[in-house]
């Protein structure tokens, strides 16, 4: 259909975009933060850390626990995390069809730009059978000047596929991410399973909000 839009590149987030990741790193940050001192439930742990690295809400976390945010806790975080998530770790319902219609539509102009450790997003992509779709061309915002809301993770991605930003479509799942993708210049949709609230993501600049990751390949059907 000649009304389907175009896009020079399709750059996707990672967690709870590619996998269903979000509730496990969360829990176990939650259990940790309540071993050192700061009770929350699960809803209020999502609702403040998801879409953001948690160094970056290193002065909160301090500021609720009392303790400094070290390095022995941050190596504990991962190293519990990544033995969760490599126990549990599912691949989102239709994104595995998503990015290949991605990957067809953009000619294999895809990236995936997290703003998670690389560690942890590569292991999931190759969990979820989607490597050969991005080879090489995986970010990480811990690897780059600023993180997500600032646009550097996707900035990064477009200069390394060689194309404008404005010519690509980022798809997200969280407010900070989609804000990310706002700043660089770039097209915005957002997945948002039913149950998920789509209207902050709209607010925040989503010009599409997708309640199946699959939708996204009969919107870049040829």
């Amino acid at each position: 259909m000649s009304d389907r839009p175009r896009f020079q590149a399709v750059l996707f987030d990672c967690d709870g975009v590619l996998v269903d990741s979000e509730p496990i790193t969360n829990g176990v940050l939650r259990d940790m933060l309540e071993e050192s001192g700061w009770s929350l439930t699960p809803q209020e742990c999502l609702r403040i850390f998801v879409g953001k690295a948690v160094r970056d809400e290193r002065a909160l976390i301090e500021a609720r626990t009392g303790r400094p945010l070290t390095e022995d806790w941050m190596r504990a975080f991962y190293a519990r995390r990544d033995q969760r998530l490599r126990a549990e770790l599912r691949t989102i319902d239709g994104a595995l069809r998503a990015v290949q219609a991605a990957h067809r539509h953009a000619a294999g102009r895809v990236a995936c730009a997290s703003g998670a450790d690389r560690l942890k997003v590569e292991f999931q992509i190759d969990m979820a059978g989607m490597r050969p779709y991005f080879e090489n061309r995986i970010f990480s915002g811990h690897e780059m000047p600023r993180s997500k809301p600032a646009p550097d993770v996707y900035l990064a991605a477009a200069a390394h596929v060689r194309v404008d930003p404005a010519d690509c479509l980022v798809v997200e799942d969280t407010v900070t991410g989609v804000q990310a993708g706002v700043a660089a210049g770039s097209t915005v949709w957002a997945y948002c399973p039913p149950g998920a609230a789509a209207e902050p993501l709209r607010a925040a600049g989503a010009q599409r909000v997708l309640a199946r990751m699959d939708t996204l390949a009969d919107w870049l059907a040829d």
